[in-house]
């Protein structure tokens, strides 16, 4: 046996590969798993590989702009719902379907990954148009009924906040989030004609009726919106939930975490939360991480509209002001109101702080 310190290791390093080696041999052979030629191999254009489906040729990953309720629903006829069938949206969504929401064939995933990338571009580009400060997300439930007092609210909040300069944005689907846009495409308009706009939306209070879809393009043609813009950004993973046309930009995504990340982010100047279930709480939680760590150097309004429903029923805000008296959260803005003008001039008052 060697004296020499790295003598004795190299001697030691061998004996441990010789039984490495033995033990080697004595495992079972696997079959290796015959070579699978990469899908791109014989293609000589980029464009032949990310086209979502060769036959359909969906959800074009160059788009340059995001989607308008034109675009989004081209092929739907006002009062025709069952055309909802022939429009875009749907195409896309059975598409969607078709090949599986965790898609695995190269093509599509790599289609939809671009497709999402470019409307995060075109969604940044257009909000360098405005006051980080002045955008504000409005949060809530997509079971909202058309008739429901809350709903209404809503409406009201987002048709005062757009007519002040706010840049409203949601979601993008049905319920609350329709109820934000609604709000935002009325802007401008009388409490006569908003009433009335009401009474037609009424005939189908849920996105489940077959007419909701109709009733909301009856308010559009009736009301046409040349001024004032609202952003959505809803999802194809729940594209059972039709996009809100009153929406007048829509960033739809294929995939779901970015854009409810996305959309928390650009809410820089105050979410709202109204009364919701698990989707509304998860993007409580996720802002509240957001604040706590000022991740982009400041801390943005929390305001939960419905004292009852956020203390009683679904006593989060409870929780969240113990979180923060034990130091577990910090620099969260709580607001805790069912006041209307409380609520604008929070975030009137924090935009102007900018």
């Amino acid at each position: 046996m060697a004296d020499n310190y790295l003598e004795k290791q190299y001697e030691q390093y061998q004996a441990r590969k010789a039984a490495w080696e033995k033990a080697k041999q004595r495992r079972p052979q696997v079959k290796s798993a015959p070579k699978v030629e990469a899908p791109y191999q014989e293609v000589e254009a980029i464009d032949t590989l990310i086209g979502l489906a060769q036959e359909t040729q969906l959800a074009n990953h160059r788009r340059k702009e995001l989607y308008t309720p034109a675009s989004l629903y081209k092929g739907y006829r006002l009062g025709e719902p069952d055309s909802y069938a022939d429009c875009y949206d749907n195409q896309v969504y059975q598409h969607y379907l078709k090949l599986g929401k965790s898609c695995k064939e190269v093509r599509e995933t790599l289609a939809r990954t671009l497709h999402d990338h470019a409307i995060t571009h075109a969604m940044h580009d257009m909000l360098a148009n405005y006051d980080e400060r002045r955008i504000v997300g409005i949060m809530g439930g997509h079971g909202l009924l058309r008739t429901d007092e809350a709903y209404r609210q809503i409406v009201r909040i987002s048709k005062r906040l757009t007519e002040m300069d706010f840049l409203l944005i949601s979601g993008g689907g049905p319920g609350a989030m329709e109820a934000t846009h609604l709000g935002a495409w009325m802007a401008g308009r009388t409490q006569e004609e908003l009433d009335e706009a009401l009474r037609t939306l009424e005939k189908a209070p849920s996105f489940n009726d077959r007419e909701w879809l109709d009733t909301a393009f009856q308010v559009r043609e009736r009301f046409p919106q040349e001024h004032y813009v609202s952003l959505g950004v809803p999802t194809w993973l729940y594209g059972h939930e039709p996009a809100t046309p009153f929406a007048t930009h829509i960033a739809k995504y294929f995939e779901n975490a970015l854009r409810e990340d996305g959309l928390l982010t650009i809410a820089k100047g105050g979410l709202i939360y109204s009364p919701g279930s698990a989707g509304t709480l998860q993007e409580i939680f996720q802002e509240a991480v957001q604040n706590h760590y000022l991740s982009f150097g400041y801390a943005s309004p929390m305001i939960f509209l419905g004292t009852e429903y956020w203390t009683e029923e679904m006593p989060i805000y409870r929780l969240l002001e113990h979180l923060m008296q034990k130091g577990k959260y910090k620099n969260l803005l709580l607001t805790l109101t069912d006041d209307e003008h409380r609520i604008v001039d929070t975030l009137e008052r924090f935009a102007g702080e900018g």
